[in-house]
């Protein structure tokens, strides 16, 4: 796409490349904000004097990652920054886009300020799911952004920290867009209806924001579809077939991976099995491994549990091994009685502090040997010396009280006792 936003507006068609005639886009198209009044949502970003919303307001834009769920404004946004600044939008989807597509768009904006000067018309690319690019094609921009051929505009639904070259993060800002809260979305949601010229209850725009989860245009597309079936007023029956199943964004090998196995953990480690629950349930619909959800949890089980209840583990692994032997849906059934047992469990982290600490001690003094009176006591051992001065504690008491460490480390302390579960004892 290569549209520079004044060119060809009249006052009788003020939408430029539009026809004239009734607007036939989907509601979500035809309700893009243009301006920033216009826009919902984002006010960490868009607050007064905000670095993003001076560029946007003093037609002075930068290279930029935004990285946000789904209809969240990403596309709005990389607009209106080119929009105020007078320049060329070029805007490509790296899913469908290569290296010969981006030289294009490259080529065009070098033409542009060779004919222009140095006061030449600008170009803000905007590059859709920049996180597609591999390595070479990301690297294909860096020397447009860095002469300042093209402003750079890439949204992500992806951590760009993880998914985008450090070069190029390095010539960009990144700026973190969130899901728009219950009330930003009721105000969407009524401007679409006012659109349509439908209408529709608090009831029905509260049924309507809990279904869309954040996502403006899911939210302006559940009305869209409602009003069509309606006819008249949308009632709930209408947006909840309009609605139906909420999609899942879940990605087993991105974001979502390791933000619901962190909340998932951190829940039963904070003992919380309402939220622990939750988060294992999102992780299965969404379509993680159970086998990979098991093996956190006996890892869990060990780590921050211990022998404050040594039962835990037995647990986790029974999960484990029901996973195995029973499969989904089933087993969710026991991977969620696992994760309220270990959420409920006391908790102590004393078995991995101390062998974290043991580990070091290894690492920075290499692994001291055991004294002679531990070490192997047979007929060839016996005749180092070994074995000598051991208390076979069983026939003597005083085995239980000697100090069994490396005569360097007597008396050092791994294993503290946490005063939780059964470590009180």
């Amino acid at each position: 796409m290569d549209t520079l936003f004044e060119s060809d507006a009249t006052e009788e068609n003020p939408e430029p490349g539009r026809a004239e005639g009734p607007d036939d886009r989907p509601l979500a198209a035809r309700m893009r904000p243009a301006t920033l009044a216009d826009f919902v949502g984002q006010t960490h970003l868009l607050g007064a004097d905000s670095a993003l919303r001076t560029a946007i307001e003093q037609g002075k834009p930068h290279s930029m990652i935004l990285y946000g769920p789904p209809g969240t404004g990403k596309t709005t946004l990389a607009r209106m920054i080119a929009e105020h600044s007078q320049a060329v939008f070029e805007e490509l989807s790296a899913v469908q886009a290569g290296r010969a597509e981006v030289r294009a768009v490259i080529e065009r904006a070098a033409h542009r300020r060779a004919i222009g000067g140095a006061d030449g018309t600008r170009t803000v690319f905007f590059l859709d799911e920049i996180h597609r690019f591999n390595k070479a094609q990301q690297d294909a921009l860096l020397p447009a952004v860095e002469e300042g051929l093209v402003t750079l505009i890439g949204a992500t639904t992806e951590n760009p920290y993880y998914e985008v070259n450090s070069a190029l993060l390095s010539r960009s800002q990144v700026y973190e867009l969130e899901s728009l809260s219950p009330e930003d979305l009721a105000v969407v949601v009524r401007r679409g209806a006012d659109e349509l010229g439908a209408a529709l209850s608090d009831g029905v725009v509260d049924l309507i924001v809990r279904r869309a989860g954040g996502d403006a245009r899911s939210a302006l597309n559940i009305v869209e579809l409602a009003h069509e079936t309606a006819g008249g007023e949308i009632r709930e029956e209408h947006a909840e077939d309009a609605a139906r199943k909420r999609p899942v964004v879940y990605d087993k090998n991105a974001d979502a991976h390791y933000d619901f196995t962190s909340a998932f953990i951190k829940s039963m480690r904070g003992s919380d099995p309402q939220a622990a629950v939750y988060y294992l349930a999102a992780m299965l619909e969404g379509g993680e491994d159970a086998r990979f959800i098991a093996r956190r949890m006996i890892v869990l089980a060990s780590e921050d549990i211990g022998n404050a209840d040594p039962r835990a583990l037995l647990v986790a692994v029974a999960a484990a091994q029901a996973v195995e032997h029973v499969g989904l849906p089933e087993a969710r059934l026991t991977l969620s009685q696992a994760a309220i047992y270990l959420a409920r469990a006391p908790k102590s982290n004393a078995s991995y502090r101390a062998i974290n600490e043991a580990t070091t001690d290894i690492r920075e003094g290499g692994n001291a040997k055991p004294p002679k009176s531990l070490r192997d006591g047979s007929y060839y051992g016996r005749q180092l010396g070994n074995g000598e001065g051991y208390i076979y504690p069983h026939d003597d008491p005083r085995g239980f009280e000697v100090d069994y460490l490396p005569d360097e480390l007597k008396g050092r302390k791994y294993y503290k006792p946490s005063g939780s579960g059964e470590e009180a004892e």
